[in-house]
């Protein structure tokens, strides 16, 4: 489950969605943690609106893409992982002028300024208000158990190959760590940049290999259909349960458990299994992974691996880094 650290009103609706702006482009090299006139914008509503003459929660996500621009999601029933059924989206798409953005979908509009929504229909009825939310995993800043192994508390780097402290205390992209386990449950927790020009692969980029195996991608699929190679997807193997990431800047958690494959001798018996929790809730449920995945650092065998964060050239970092190790 998720925290709402602000939560105005009723559950939700939202109306907003991806277009042709959210598809996949050409990657652009961008982005850290500055921040625009659009930031103030994009993030996730909620609120009661009254759609083909019944009144019902929705959850929207908007989406900066650049210039003013952007595009949403709505679900209803509340935002993913926090209420939506599941099936019914609603798209939209717009600009910004001053502070205020307007969205329109199919017989529809968004109405966007000082962290609300009206949602109006196409002859101007007001279809409901959301407000803006601000979500947090119930996982964040989890304390590691006794026997845990810290692997990065804000200290220092060194248990980390390649391993980098910033200014602010936060382990950048593009490190291994020099421990390397077996069977283990983990925490970690990582902060997307603001690539609103970016798309695609080239929009907030990196990965948590276990063992230096298998990727749990990292990217900023806010407001995506969550696939394997988005956010919180097994790269190769599966897309997530459910599109968990939150906005860009925003601290997220992976909680994971891990049994790893076994082997006699050079043969494999068994799969590696993995359950993994984004951001509170579970995406991917004692799942088992056939094969490695792209970019891994070592190959399938009954070797205890390192927690490998791939650099992709962007920003992304890290922090409350601990590993339970078990038998």
């Amino acid at each position: 489950m998720v925290h709402v650290i602000q939560r105005f009103s009723m559950f939700a609706m939202v109306v907003a969605a991806f277009a042709a702006e959210c598809a996949d482009a050409s990657p652009a090299a961008e982005g850290t943690q500055r921040v625009d006139e659009d930031f103030a914008i994009q993030g996730e509503y909620v609120g009661q609106l009254t759609v083909e003459g019944e009144r019902n929660a929705w959850g929207a996500q908007i989406v900066a893409l650049g210039d003013g621009k952007f595009c949403g999601v709505g679900y209803q029933g509340g935002l993913p992982g926090d209420g939506w059924d599941g099936y019914r989206k609603e798209t939209a798409e717009g600009g910004r002028t001053g502070g205020k953005a307007v969205l329109y979908g199919s017989g529809f509009a968004l109405n966007i300024q000082n962290d609300k929504i009206v949602v109006t229909s196409d002859d101007g009825q007001e279809m409901g208000t959301m407000k803006k939310t601000l979500r947090r995993s119930e996982t964040l800043e989890n304390q590691p158990p006794p026997d845990a192994v810290v692997l990065f508390d804000g200290r220092s780097a060194d248990n980390f190959a390649g391993g980098k402290l910033t200014e602010e205390g936060l382990l950048a992209q593009g490190a291994t760590s020099k421990q390397r386990f077996g069977d283990f449950s983990c925490h970690l927790e990582f902060r997307l940049p603001y690539m609103p020009k970016a798309r695609g692969q080239g929009r907030a980029n990196s990965g948590f290999y276990v063992q230096g195996r298998y990727e749990i991608q990292i990217l900023d699929s806010f407001g995506l259909e969550g696939r394997d190679n988005e956010c919180g997807g097994i790269y190769q193997i599966a897309r997530p349960l459910t599109n968990m990431c939150f906005p860009p800047l925003s601290w997220q958690t992976y909680d994971v458990d891990f049994v790893a494959a076994r082997f006699e001798g050079d043969r494999k018996v068994s799969d590696a299994r993995i359950t993994v929790r984004h951001n509170g809730v579970t995406i991917h449920d004692d799942l088992a992974l056939p094969h490695v995945t792209g970019g891994n650092l070592l190959p399938e065998n009954d070797e205890p691996g390192p927690l490998y964060l791939q650099d992709h050239g962007n920003p992304v970092r890290f922090r409350n880094i601990w590993v339970l190790p078990r038998e």
